[in-house]
């Protein structure tokens, strides 16, 4: 990609006493999705004079609306820029206008100077970064894992090692700007113009500071979210069956659906049309299986229990024009998982207050599901969804809306046996357990008569929920025996659990 470069190589004109020509066009853009930069995969090139970039080189980038360049510490050392990572250009841009004193780390390649790490340093130093590095690497962080602009949307030492990112957040309102600046081509050309309004609306004197207020707390929401395209990376089926088999026990027909999910993922690399919605008693493993879908598909996940919802309004946000106003609980969902791609879990659908004089809050899901964007009152712009896979787990499928039912691809789920109850508490549960309580399968030990009395205990109980407060019962108890008396092991009978339980 061509790109409007700027040719260094005059004297200025506080130098020659000339007027000074117009740029010449010389560096290029190119296209990038490296997420770990490296002296084949860079962030930019330099032209490297004479050789003497080597390793590391401090200084600061020249102002681009008067010459972009890099001008060294070293003497002599003015080095353009050749090439920069189309995600890069307008970073770099601002640093050259801020006079930003950075440390960049590269190797000399043919043809100039490769950058693959940029930090700042403290003015009049190159030795000590700056406490606004971490802004700075923030920022790089998000650019690096971010998509990069289309055409038409125009080896350090330990000490230096970077920063974890994640405790980073965009607050302030020049911290705010700063990056709006630099990824904002990055966004969402609808995000990129709300960002526009909003910023206006927070800095502006002509009105009021809560409106101030809202417009900063909803930019600070939206810039804190690393907006991605609908691009998925396919997903290999026998590690998807693996985790799903280690998860879970039986549900075969759960995990074949799941399956077909991720061909289809593979074949299209989107995701698919329509969520799921797992319908079946209490204790079946519904969310385990939700849970279990967002491992296979590494994206984070954000759960909602609809129980705890009586008004829309919980989940669309309010208005600005209310001082208490503030973001829905679907958009706050979206800020913590820090990112639009996720997997968003809806917990007892079928439990949302339909008597609510507002209306039934579970409605208000319809345009999230329908994956054509979600708008929050609050925030005042609509949110692509176009990467989010809802999960929605119930218990009755009686109490959930017609219109709702369509949204899903509905999987019911029945009741174990008490052969596969047996078996669960005895390879999953138990197991799990012992491990929490640091107890080796020597020390406690649950005969098949035993489990099987376990399970003839909780026989008019739908789920496992009670397999697993049993078998933490039992174990505890042995741990307790252990402890106390001096015994290396417990072995129980169907009469000891019958005894204990």
């Amino acid at each position: 990609m061509n790109r409007k470069v700027f040719d260094f190589s005059q004297d200025n004109e506080e130098n020659t006493g000339k007027a000074a020509a117009a740029p010449v066009l010389t560096y290029t853009t190119f296209y990038s999705e490296v997420s770990h930069p490296s002296p084949e995969d860079p962030i930019l090139v330099l032209s490297n004079p004479k050789g003497v970039f080597e390793h590391h080189i401090s200084g600061s980038f020249l102002d681009p609306e008067k010459r972009t360049a890099f001008d060294s510490d070293t003497p002599q050392a003015k080095a353009d820029i050749k090439k920069i990572d189309c995600r890069f250009e307008e970073f770099i841009r601002w640093l050259g206008v801020n006079r930003i004193r950075v440390l960049l780390s590269g190797k000399p390649v043919r043809g100039g100077f490769a950058v693959y790490r940029i930090r700042e340093t403290q003015s009049g130093t190159s030795s000590r970064l700056s406490a606004q590095d971490g802004f700075l690497q923030y920022m790089i962080g998000r650019l690096l894992n971010s998509t990069a602009p289309k055409e038409e949307d125009s080896a350090v030492s330990e000490e230096e090692d970077e920063a974890d990112d994640d405790s980073m957040k965009l607050t302030s309102l020049q911290s705010i700007t700063d990056f709006l600046t630099c990824a904002g081509k990055t966004f969402p050309s609808n995000i990129r113009s709300w960002a526009r309004r909003n910023l206006a609306v927070a800095g502006s004197e002509e009105v009021s500071q809560e409106e101030q207020r809202h417009a900063q707390r909803a930019l600070s929401l939206m810039m804190n979210i690393q907006w991605k395209d609908s691009y998925f990376a396919s997903i290999d089926p026998v590690e998807a069956r693996r985790i799903l088999d280690e998860e879970l026990y039986g549900m075969e027909k759960v995990k074949q659906r799941i399956i077909e999910t991720i061909i289809q993922i593979n074949r299209t690399h989107k995701l698919p049309a329509y969520g799921l919605l797992l319908i079946g008693p209490a204790g079946t493993g519904k969310s385990q299986i939700a849970y279990a879908i967002a491992r296979i598909l590494q994206l984070p996940w954000a759960a909602l229990d609809m129980s705890a919802v009586h008004d829309p309004e919980q989940l669309t946000g309010s208005s600005r024009i209310y001082a208490n106003a503030k973001p829905g609980s679907i958009m706050e969902a979206f800020s913590r998982a820090g990112q639009s791609d996720l997997v968003f879990i809806i917990n007892e659908l079928d439990k949302a207050d339909s008597d609510s004089t507002s209306g039934n809050p579970a409605d208000a899901l319809l345009t999230l599901l329908d994956n054509l964007g979600y708008t929050d009152n609050y925030m005042e712009c609509m949110i692509p969804t176009t990467g989010v896979y809802p999960i929605a787990t119930a218990n009755d499928r009686s109490r959930i809306s017609e219109p709702l039912l369509t949204r899903f691809a509905v999987i019911e789920l029945p009741d174990y046996t008490p052969e596969e109850k047996r078996t669960i508490l005895l390879n999953f549960v138990l197991p799990r357990v012992l491990k929490r309580l640091e107890l080796s399968d020597k020390e406690c030990v649950i005969t098949c008569a035993a489990a099987d009395a376990v399970v003839a205990h909780y026989k008019n109980v739908s789920g496992v929920r009670d397999l697993e407060q049993a078998a933490e019962h039992l174990a505890a108890h042995a741990l307790f025996l252990i402890e106390t008396t001096g015994v290396k092991s417990v072995t129980y009978d169907e009469k000891m659990v019958q005894e204990l339980l």
